[in-house]
């Protein structure tokens, strides 16, 4: 293999190598789920959780104006739900959910989707919300 060659080859690898991580981290997109606020919390249809009448979500993502961080509403079992505050105990930036867990991109935390430290440096579990639920609604005590 020549230089020129083996330049090109290095080149395409380091450009080629977090575009394909990022790509297959998670084959789910991210899906900002419809809300009602209520006066303690929050109220999201357990309907925005269905992609087709054959597919579901694993999980939803709820943004407030009253919050800088969203919430990640993870299914964790056929009706089993946990809340997480997307915001790192480590130096609070937004994580990013793929992968079956939660990671921090600015110092690589990682966390369950339960919200338990997996990886530091952060030491300290996440924010999570008392869920409640019924048929058609998850609600999710924010105050």
């Amino acid at each position: 293999m020549n230089r020129s060659k083996f330049i090109r080859t290095c080149c395409s690898t380091v450009i080629g190598l977090p575009l394909s991580a990022s790509l297959l981290q998670g084959c789910e997109s991210l899906h900002y789920a419809a809300s009602t606020v209520e006066s303690n919390g929050l109220i999201v249809a357990k309907s925005e959780f269905l992609i087709n009448s054959k597919k579901v979500r694993k999980f939803v993502m709820v943004k407030l104006e009253s919050m800088d961080y969203p919430i990640c509403i993870y299914r964790t079992g056929m009706d089993d739900y946990v809340a997480s505050l997307m915001k790192c105990t480590h130096k609070f930036c937004e994580l990013n959910v793929g992968g079956g867990m939660y990671s921090c991109p600015c110092h690589g935390s990682e966390f369950s989707v339960e919200g338990q430290v997996l990886e530091g440096p952060a030491v300290n579990n996440l924010k999570t919300f008392q869920i409640t639920k019924d048929d058609e609604n998850i609600y999710i005590k924010i105050g």
